[in-house]
């Protein structure tokens, strides 16, 4: 049964940072292609930020590049997002998401598998 489990959220100042976690089980996480997704209150679930199943590869949404770093971990089958410089907009529920497809993808629905969501709230 595959598992990913999100984690690092909560309430932040404007101009803060927060780190989240994203913890797999279940499926061969070193061959899987990793994103974060975002959803805030009353809009659509959107793609942040994707890494290739090396970490060699990452790619961001233009909103969150420059203050957003995604990396993973493939010994701790964990992947993470550092977010730094972080504005009211980016108040979400964050969601992880692995897929198989090697190429870069940024809908959701190319996405096999999802978290249960993490809170992060900014305050301005």
């Amino acid at each position: 049964q595959v598992q990913l489990v999100e984690s690092g959220g909560g309430l932040v100042q404007a101009g803060g940072s927060l780190r989240l976690s994203c913890a797999a089980s279940g499926l061969p996480f070193s061959s899987y292609r990793m994103a974060w997704f975002r959803q805030a209150p009353g809009k659509e679930r959107e793609f942040v930020a994707t890494i290739s199943w090396s970490g060699g590869s990452t790619y961001y949404a233009d909103s969150v590049k420059g203050r957003f770093t995604i990396s993973r971990d493939n010994v701790k089958n964990t992947m993470y997002l550092e977010m730094n410089s972080l504005k009211p907009e980016d108040t979400a529920v964050y969601y992880c998401a692995a897929t198989s497809r090697a190429a870069i993808v940024t809908r959701r629905y190319d996405y096999n598998y999802w978290g249960q969501g993490t809170q992060v709230t900014v305050s301005s």
